[in-house]
């Protein structure tokens, strides 16, 4: 769980620094985007570099998932009975949300991959033009609610997930626990900010 955390971690942060590239034009933007295409060339085919970072993701996305279902059996069959009334001492809204949270994120991921990837639920997608495909969508306010909505989710999903994986690879101690939680928040905040001031900007007609 916390290793394949980590690697879906790293590709949240380099998904939404991609993503910012929308403030610095179509150009920037969309010559980007047929970087990650074309790179491995002229060794890899167009997109095979990429398909193999696609597959690489989804299985750490099925190592996650599975991890979950295991620890979820495991609480479960330690705990038979369950306690008469909820008492949370450790636990956090966060740690509280892991769950259906990432039921939601996975529902989210895939119809972000319909909307923005394939197009398919796109009210006017342009392939290979990531900009405009960006701004048209988030022009609408629905879209970007939902997006909110998602990207607020993995916000508690990462704040609680990243603490728990330093501490299950023994990063975290008792002494370090306060510092990890507000690292873990600030991280958190800080992609949600980073998804979201884009389609926000796209919104309030900044970027158009």
């Amino acid at each position: 769980m916390a290793a394949s955390g980590i690697v879906l971690l790293g590709f949240v942060l380099a998904h939404m620094v991609g993503n910012l590239k929308v403030f610095q034009g179509p150009d920037k933007l969309n010559t980007y985007a047929e970087f990650l295409r074309g790179v491995g060339a002229p060794v890899f085919g167009h997109g095979e570099i990429l398909w193999i970072f696609r597959i690489g993701l989804i299985v750490a996305v099925a190592v996650h998932i599975a991890s979950a279902v295991q620890l979820t059996r495991q609480a479960r069959a330690a705990r038979p009975v369950a306690y008469r009334r909820a008492v949370h001492l450790e636990d956090s809204y966060a740690s509280r949300t892991m769950r259906w949270g990432g039921v939601i994120i996975t529902a989210f991921v895939t119809y972000h991959l319909l909307h923005l990837t394939w197009g398919s639920v796109h009210n006017s997608f342009v392939p290979g033009d990531v900009y405009h495909n960006m701004v048209a969508a988030f022009q609408v306010l629905p879209v970007t609610l939902v997006y909110t909505i998602a990207i607020a989710f993995l916000g508690l999903h990462l704040h609680h997930g990243f603490w728990s994986a330093l501490q299950t690879l023994g990063v975290n101690h008792r002494s370090r626990t306060n510092g990890v939680r507000v690292v873990s928040a600030g991280l958190a905040i800080a992609i949600v900010l980073g998804f979201l001031v884009g389609p926000y900007a796209i919104l309030l007609g900044v970027i158009g």
